[in-house]
């Protein structure tokens, strides 16, 4: 609102200097008219960027960290990235007992795949395989049925949860608990589906309503993952500070990687911050 009223406000001051003197007011006026139009629509659109980023970050945490085979923002060679060995499933678990279980360190992969239950089907869904442990990383809960649970990780069980918006387009107002959906080859049963959350618009997505959560174990035997690398969110015990936190994981996962002194890290601790900081950079250089 009120960057309408500043543009009716320029509005009104331009047409009363073309009324006053119609041969020099009218371009000087219309100069000012397009510069402050130009300054509210940029002002506006950078507020609802920061907004849009702000809801974006929050969904990853504040006290988690994110052990990853690369930064998400990249610099130097690429190559040297690329080149880096993945991170496993047995990375998080060293990782886990090396923090004697105090943080809570939770494993993910993705892929895409379709689904389909009946004659509907959705393509390009984002499939993600992780344990009972990611409602503790997250903020995200079930509205209804239940979520995946430690059992079904051991068992490698079929079992899937659903987002909002699959539940929508697949079932309509029918009941999704219990029903077989089959998720690229395999056939999964609903157990849960997930609250309303939104999509991580500032990043391009992912768009959290849309998406599958499968059982780590179960996600390796479907979909492969010896090829995969996963990302470990590591939740901090609470009150510690997060800079000494990051110190701590960076030292176990260096010794898990059988890094010596002196080599560089060939793995990512991504944060809020790193993302925040890039942030107002970008946000800077604009503005």
């Amino acid at each position: 609102m009120r960057g309408l009223r500043s543009i009716f406000g320029a509005l009104k001051i331009a047409i009363g200097a073309v009324r006053a003197n119609p041969a020099r007011g009218i371009l000087t006026t219309l100069g000012i008219v397009i510069g402050v139009v130009a300054v509210v629509t940029t002002m506006t659109a950078a507020n609802g960027l920061a907004n849009s980023f702000r809801e974006s970050v929050a969904t990853l945490g504040s006290d988690v960290l994110y052990v990853s085979r690369t930064p998400w923002v990249m610099t130097g060679n690429f190559f040297d990235f690329r080149n880096r060995g993945n991170v496993t499933l047995k990375h998080g678990d060293e990782l886990d007992q090396r923090l004697r279980h105090q943080a809570i360190v939770n494993p993910t992969a993705d892929t895409r795949r379709s689904i389909k239950y009946r004659s509907k089907t959705r393509t390009n869904i984002m499939v993600i395989g992780t344990t009972d442990r990611y409602l503790q990383v997250s903020s995200a809960v079930p509205e209804l049925g239940r979520f995946i649970t430690a059992a079904d990780v051991r068992a490698r069980k079929r079992v899937c949860v659903i987002g909002m918006t699959l539940r929508e387009r697949l079932f309509d107002r029918q009941d999704p608990i219990n029903a077989t959906v089959r998720i690229g080859r395999a056939d999964f049963r609903v157990v849960g589906v997930m609250e309303r959350q939104g999509s991580a618009g500032f990043f391009g997505g992912p768009d959290f309503d849309s998406q599958v959560i499968v059982p780590v174990t179960t996600f390796v035997r479907a979909f492969g993952g010896s090829f995969r690398s996963f990302d470990l969110a590591v939740k901090a015990p609470p009150g510690e500070s997060i800079a000494d936190f990051e110190y701590e994981v960076v030292g176990e996962m260096r010794k898990i990687r059988k890094l010596r002194p002196g080599e560089n890290d060939n793995f990512a601790i991504n944060t809020m911050d790193s993302l925040v900081t890039m942030f107002n950079n970008v946000m800077g250089v604009v503005l």
